[in-house]
């Protein structure tokens, strides 16, 4: 075959994740980097010209100012879920598609038939993976059985489409999106032709009906949602749901969001009857309990995303001369941690190098920000001197290699939320932060003066 009757038949190759386009056929995308995922294209046999006067077709409706645009078709709707809520930017958009990805087991399933249960009108739930009567037992354990819930135990894109035109459902969530399949595509259900397809297809069906679509999405064992890259640029509304099996805390948070912020966070706490939304999760980070402060615990406040909150950070430092001594660490960042103690020793003169060091959150929480530093220094050294902080102390603040104390951002926002807490005193980087009503301020600039005021017993 020459090269002309080659560019004539094909146009190149497109992959199928991330839509990239090349030339010639190669194993591996240059673009997403994914394997086996390039597939050929025809080439369009007109001219441009010809497709130019194709393409101009009559438009679907007349252009119109923009200040003539109705906005009751834009305006989210709550789902009867605060904290969920909170996260969508006040509620599901109609005609909006969201994905919510998470690992097995961590509770999506049964946070959506929270939103089944609660959601004013008729909901219509699609499972691909379990039976309607599994559906069922899990809605009696969680209270979440109403007349106005729909069960459909099926796999097919067009017997969903049927039971949406029989319906007329409000809502529609399906469970999951890589169990579902279409006639119209060829391979496998959860492919990345088969889940693309799908996508595209109910969100066109979204859309043409203003009707609000959930779907759930499983992730690899990378922490990535699954399938094809696209599918992300596909929905209107990433969401990604977070949880140690160890704990009761869940976390969903905004990955991608086209009708409000992406950095909101929504705290639940999976319980036996079900899923429960927190909207002050302090009691899960505070081990606060009655009795003398003790040693080796510090409290500080956190930002994640655009919420604030709590999280008491405790350290353990035992013995003395051991040749080879332990650094564990759980909830924290090991490297931030094995800096800070460097920077201790350096800049602080407190002896680590032959004591075991144990640090740890509390509630399961994950920090990973450096605003933590000067109260994971401070909780290290009130172990290691055995000198306990005031119960009604925050510490705020990160550490340089130098061992001066750095502003971090949203101080004023952090120190709210600790005055609502009921702490009156602060430790604070230098920087002009606005003490609230009730609280006293401290300003420290460099790490060894505060460690000079832990004096041992």
């Amino acid at each position: 075959m020459t090269p002309r009757a080659r560019t004539a038949r094909s146009a190149g190759y497109r992959c199928t994740a991330c839509g990239h386009r090349v030339t010639q056929w190669v194993g591996r995308c240059p673009s997403c980097q994914e394997w086996g995922t390039l597939e050929e294209i025809d080439a369009p046999t007109a001219t441009p010209a010809a497709r130019a006067r194709v393409a101009a077709g009559a438009p679907s409706a007349p252009a119109r100012r923009i200040g003539d645009v109705a906005l009751d078709s834009a305006r989210a709707r709550p789902t009867g879920v605060s904290e969920l809520d909170r996260v969508l930017g006040g509620g599901l958009v109609p005609g909006s598609v969201v994905l919510l990805a998470g690992e097995p087991g961590v509770g999506k399933s049964t946070l959506l038939l929270e939103v089944a249960a609660r959601h004013p009108g008729r909901v219509l739930y699609v499972t691909g993976e379990e039976s309607a009567g599994q559906v069922r037992l899990r809605a009696e354990r969680t209270g979440a059985v109403r007349d106005e819930l729909y069960l459909a135990a099926e796999s097919d894109l067009g017997a969903v489409i049927a039971h949406l035109d029989d319906l007329r459902p409000d809502l529609v969530i399906v469970d999951s999106v890589q169990t579902m399949s279409t006639a119209a595509v060829d391979g496998a259900p959860g492919g990345v032709t088969q889940t693309r397809a799908v996508t595209v297809g109910l969100t066109a069906v979204a859309k043409e009906r203003g009707l609000p679509v959930v779907l759930v999405g499983h992730v690899t064992k990378d922490g990535n949602i699954a399938g094809p890259r696209v599918l992300e640029h596909l929905v209107d509304v990433v969401l990604a749901f977070e949880g140690d099996k160890h704990s009761t805390l869940r976390m969903v948070r905004g990955v991608k969001n086209r009708f409000g912020p992406a950095d909101e966070v929504g705290c639940f706490e999976l319980r036996d009857s079900g899923i429960v939304g927190m909207p002050d999760p302090s009691g899960l980070f505070l081990a606060r309990f009655d009795g003398p402060p003790v040693a080796g615990t510090a409290v500080t406040v956190v930002l994640d995303g655009r919420r604030p909150l709590p999280a008491e950070v405790q350290a353990l430092v035992t013995g003395r001369d051991i040749p080879s001594p332990r650094r564990a660490v759980s909830g924290l960042d090991s490297a931030r941690v094995a800096m800070l103690l460097a920077v201790l020793e350096k800049r602080g003169g407190i002896r680590l190098y032959d004591a075991e060091v144990y640090a740890a959150t509390v509630g399961g929480m994950r920090i990973v920000e450096p605003a933590a530093d000067l109260a994971i220094a401070l909780a290290v050294a009130s172990s290691r001197a055995d000198v306990a902080l005031p119960r009604d102390l925050v510490v705020l603040g990160e550490i340089g290699l130098a061992g001066e104390v750095r502003r971090v951002a949203g101080l004023d926002r952090r120190l709210a939320e600790a005055a609502r807490l009921g702490f009156t005193d602060a430790l604070v980087p230098p920087g002009g932060a606005t003490a609230p009503p009730g609280m006293r301020l401290t300003e420290v600039d460099n790490v060894g003066a505060v460690l000079r005021a832990l004096k041992p017993r």
